[in-house]
């Protein structure tokens, strides 16, 4: 077992997030009590790669060296220091070993963080999926396999973490460039409308970028509607309310950003937003 502790260095790169910054509910009250640790877990585990990936002060190869100790500690091939970062891995082992929810479902995210490190281009559409393959599919696999329920649920529950993702890519895509040096948007898609990534940079889109970001909607819309069916192969009925107020959440998501410019501020959800989702909500009760 490896106990070198160097390769965590003194660099604290903690965003300071929390589940309430999330767009989406994270082990909210729909989630049974008994689930909400596990899940909890798993989000503080999620939480602290994606700012290893994030930080703005580690290099690559160190982002990159701290991604793989993370990993380690979740195979329990490396002891976990007294740090917060390796021990939200020590817990989500033992909750990992605790419920039977495949291992993958953690070390898949890793695959994706790996490549922001390293700062990958995304050349087309389907680099873009690929990515989401890794950055946010692994998160719906994982509380479908955390309630028991059946992998037909797969197919849906990836498009709609893969609109999720998306959806998230449009509302920061000025930030990320402009503090990550990372674009998610298509360069075939931007080249095909006579752009480069600094259009992202202009604080307002213009008409040729506005084309971009429909086609990427178009994409995302596709998802959405692939997504609808997941509630109805959800046998858990909390479970089946969480997905349905999620799927109506990145349905209102989408309209927003059809209608507002990310580049001239955060699109969000609203209150009328909520009220939409719990509606679906309350209508998967059943």
């Amino acid at each position: 077992m490896t106990d070198d502790t160097d390769v965590w260095g003194t660099t604290d790169v903690s965003s300071g997030k929390g589940a309430s910054d999330e767009n989406f509910p994270v082990g909210s009250l729909l989630i049974s009590r008994a689930l909400r640790p596990h899940v909890h877990a798993y989000y503080a585990y999620a939480r602290v790669i994606d700012d290893i990936a994030d930080s703005e002060t580690l290099a690559p190869q160190d982002k990159v060296a701290r991604l793989n100790a993370m990993e380690e500690v979740l195979h329990g091939q490396r002891s976990a220091i007294n740090r917060p970062d390796a021990q939200s891995a020590a817990r989500l082992r033992v909750s990992l070993i605790q419920t039977g929810v495949p291992f993958e479902t953690a070390t898949d995210l890793l695959i994706a963080f790996r490549d922001d490190s390293l700062g990958k281009e995304y050349a087309s559409w389907s680099d873009l999926l690929h990515y989401c393959r890794y950055s946010a599919n692994p998160v719906g696999r994982y509380l479908i396999g955390l309630h028991k329920e059946s992998a037909d649920a797969f197919a849906a529950s990836d498009a709609l973490c893969t609109s999720l993702q998306i959806l998230n890519h449009l509302q920061d895509c000025a930030q990320d460039l402009q503090r990550l040096k990372r674009c998610y948007i298509p360069s075939d898609m931007l080249r095909q409308h006579g752009l480069t990534s600094e259009a992202l940079l202009e604080g307002r889109t213009s008409a040729a970028l506005r084309r971009v970001f429909n086609a990427l909607l178009d994409g995302v819309d596709t998802l959405n509607r692939q997504a609808a069916i997941l509630p109805g192969q959800i046998h858990s009925r909390r479970f089946r309310m969480e997905c349905a107020a999620i799927v109506t959440l990145a349905e209102r998501l989408t309209l927003r950003l059809r209608r507002e410019d990310p580049l001239a501020g955060r699109v969000a959800l609203r209150r009328t937003d909520a009220l939409h989702a719990a509606a679906a909500a309350l209508k998967a009760w059943r």
